[in-house]
């Protein structure tokens, strides 16, 4: 799942289709200029990639309200998460967003964010947080969840298994955290447990070293978290993807191919790179190298193959 630069479909964003075949695209503010403009944009992809005889494409975008909102006026502004006070005001941004991005051919939406800051810290994430209390953001999150999904746009819950707790922007770094399986349990996961309870769409794994459960590999590229934590113990079966690996974090510790294998490995279904450079073309090539080669790849990108058809069958027209 890659971003792209540009407008409207021109030969890079082909070529990502035809030949890269990726399965989705990010859109950024740079894509967007007028409602208009971006059906235009939303109806060729997807024209383009029937026409390539490929599914349906997630086109996806990060409007969360508030600090990170990538459609401006005349779409409909939100204050953000830190700004909601209740309910109502969780199912309004919900049931509206929904409504705009499906008017426009966006079928996905990277929120909500579902990271709990503790009080007391200066977290990264403080601007765009329901709260400091577990419950509130998971019911907050549940009815984001809930009416985005019912008006037909895909919920994305990130970042699993949690940020609040981080200080260090991992744009620019890896941050790490010590704290133990315990710790998330009583604290980060519960809005990832009831977001679960209801079906979100997908979810976004962190790029955070989480030293106590996996020492070696961040959470979007560890099997110990995604698989281990996320799939196997809590239950989770629909897709999961990593953040963006352009981010200092991955960018700066490891390279694509190595990004690429272990995503794989992990039973990651997406490996979302949201700029345009040699990485998109050097993880395509990777993935085709690794599952012709490697059995035991193969079955598991099968496994992610399935996963998301699987989604597209249920929100796209397949």
């Amino acid at each position: 799942m890659v971003g792209f630069e540009g407008t409207k479909l021109n030969k890079e964003l082909m070529f990502l289709i035809d030949t890269l075949k990726v399965g989705g695209v990010i859109l950024f503010s740079g894509n967007l200029k007028t409602p208009d403009q971006i059906k235009r944009l939303c109806n060729s992809i997807q024209e383009y990639a029937m026409s390539c005889g490929q599914p349906p494409l997630f086109i996806s975008v990060d409007q969360e309200g508030g600090q990170v909102a990538r459609l401006k006026q005349p779409f409909t502004q939100f204050p953000g998460n830190p700004g909601m006070q209740g309910t109502k005001d969780a199912e309004n941004f919900a049931r509206i967003t929904a409504t705009e991005l499906t008017d426009v051919g966006i079928n996905m939406n990277m929120a909500p964010v579902l990271d709990v800051a503790p009080k007391g810290i200066n977290s990264i994430m403080a601007n765009r947080i329901f709260g400091n209390d577990p419950q509130w953001v998971s019911l907050m999150g549940e009815k984001v969840v809930k009416h985005l999904q019912r008006k037909g746009v895909m919920a994305v819950a990130k970042h699993f298994p949690g940020i609040g707790r981080t200080t260090l922007d991992s744009h620019l770094n890896m941050p790490d955290l010590e704290v133990d399986f315990l710790d998330l349990e009583s604290f980060d996961l519960p809005p990832f447990v009831s977001a679960i309870k209801n079906n979100v769409a997908g979810i976004m794994l962190s790029h955070i070293l989480y030293i106590k459960i996996d020492p070696i590999w961040p959470a979007s590229m560890s099997s110990l978290i995604a698989k281990d934590l996320l799939r196997d113990r809590m239950g989770y079966n629909g897709i999961v993807m990593t953040d963006d690996l352009d981010m200092g974090a991955v960018a700066k510790h490891y390279d694509i191919k190595t990004a690429i294998k272990q995503i794989i490995s992990a039973d990651i279904d997406i490996a979302l790179i949201c700029h345009k450079g040699p990485d998109i073309e050097k993880g395509f090539e990777e993935i085709l190298r690794i599952i012709t080669s490697n059995s035991e790849m193969k079955k598991k990108s099968r496994i992610s193959l399935k996963r998301i058809l699987k989604l597209k069958q249920q929100y796209l027209s397949v």
